[in-house]
C-alpha cells in the first residue's frame, strides 16, 4: 500500500516512475493492426476492461498497444486518444489508491515524452460511447483526478 486513499492528491514530483510490464513479458497476442498515431493523443479514455494499457490493483501497468500506436478501445476516437484500462469491475468495487497513482504517473510520463498532449482531456469510456464503462466508482473519481492533473 502506498498510504493514499482513492481520490487523494498525489505529489507528482515524488512519483516520477511507473512499473510497466511489456507485452512480450505478459505473453500478449500481437494486435491485428499496428497503425502509428500521427500526433500525440489529445484525449485519454479510462476503461475497466482489457485494452491498450492495463493497470492492476497493485499499481503495475501492463502494456497493451503501447504509446503512439492506434488502439481498438473507442471506435472513432481511437486515432486521437489513448485508452487506459483498470483491471476490475468498478461498478462493484473501488479502484485501489495504487492503481490511481499509477494512472497519474503514467499520464505524467506520457506528456513528458510527447505521447499525450499537455492539455489532454481525461474522460471515461461512457463519455464517448453508450456503455457503463469504466464503472460508477471509477467514473466518479475522474473529476478529482482531472483536478490533480490540472494542479500539477
Amino acid at each position: 500500500m502506498d498510504g493514499h486513499t482513492p481520490g487523494e492528491t498525489v505529489d507528482m514530483n515524488s512519483v516520477a516512475v511507473v512499473a510497466v510490464v511489456c507485452r512480450r513479458a505478459w505473453n500478449a497476442v500481437d494486435p491485428r493492426d499496428r497503425t502509428e498515431m500521427k500526433s500525440p493523443a489529445q484525449t485519454v479514455i479510462v476503461h475497466h476492461t482489457a485494452l491498450r494499457f492495463l493497470i492492476s490493483g497493485d499499481g503495475v501497468v501492463y502494456e497493451g498497444r503501447g504509446w503512439g500506436i492506434v488502439g481498438a478501445h473507442a471506435k472513432e476516437h481511437n486515432f486521437h486518444s489513448v485508452g487506459i484500462a483498470f483491471m476490475g469491475n468498478f461498478n462493484d468495487e473501488l479502484p485501489s489508491s495504487e492503481s490511481l497513482s499509477a494512472l497519474l504517473r503514467l499520464l505524467h510520463i506520457g506528456v513528458l515524452h510527447g505521447h499525450v498532449r499537455p492539455n489532454f482531456v481525461l474522460v471515461g469510456h461512457r463519455d464517448v460511447a453508450k456503455t457503463a464503462c469504466p464503472g460508477e466508482h471509477l467514473y466518479s473519481l475522474l473529476p478529482k483526478l482531472r483536478e490533480q492533473l490540472q494542479n500539477h
